[in-house]
């Protein structure tokens, strides 16, 4: 496992809903560091929605495209938003994990469904006969297994869950701006 004080990134994991977007721009800029979104990267990459790559080739596809993007990720000094099935992928996280410190957004089921509305509209990776309840907690244990730091999100804002990540940083992380 990386020492979580000698990292370059910053990788954010959680479902969909946890704010691995919204808050990973607000700690980009708060750190100085530049912002990757690996559900673009898939996007851009094959030139489909992941609602169409789950529609069209099943949820397996859009697992392994991930797990491509993700184990081609050659960056520094960024804060990556993972798509919310990485934690599939061992290959993938632990590929994130040699250079990063990987961040869990905890929220609970309530709070995803509040945040996501229609999930069957979100190119969520998950089997066809998988309830939302069992693929929370297939994932939470997964999100705990690989997270170096967890920060919950349950009565917090984005700008509140950025500063708990940032306070539970450690100081010589080497996320932080040069003074």
């Amino acid at each position: 496992m990386v020492n979580p004080t000698d990292t370059d990134n910053l990788v954010l994991i959680g479902m969909p809903g946890s704010g691995k977007s919204t808050v990973g721009v607000l700690l980009a800029k708060h750190l100085g560091l530049g912002f990757v979104d690996t559900d673009l990267l898939i996007q851009e990459e094959t030139g489909r929605t992941l609602q169409a790559i789950v529609d069209h080739d099943g949820y397996e596809a859009l697992r392994r495209i991930e797990e491509q993007v993700l184990l081609k990720l050659d960056v520094r000094h960024k804060v990556i938003s993972t798509g919310g099935s990485a934690v599939y992928s061992a290959r993938a996280m632990e590929h994130l994990k040699t250079n990063g410190t990987v961040v869990f957004l905890d929220i609970p089921l309530e709070l995803v469904i509040e945040r996501i509305g229609d999930h069957s509209m979100r190119g969520i990776s998950r089997r066809p006969d998988q309830s939302l309840d069992d693929l929370f907690e297939e994932r939470h244990r997964l999100y705990q297994r690989y997270a170096d730091l967890t920060v919950e999100g349950q009565g917090k804002n984005q700008d509140e869950v950025c500063q708990a990540v940032v306070r539970k940083l450690p100081a010589n992380s080497g996320l932080f701006p040069a003074p």
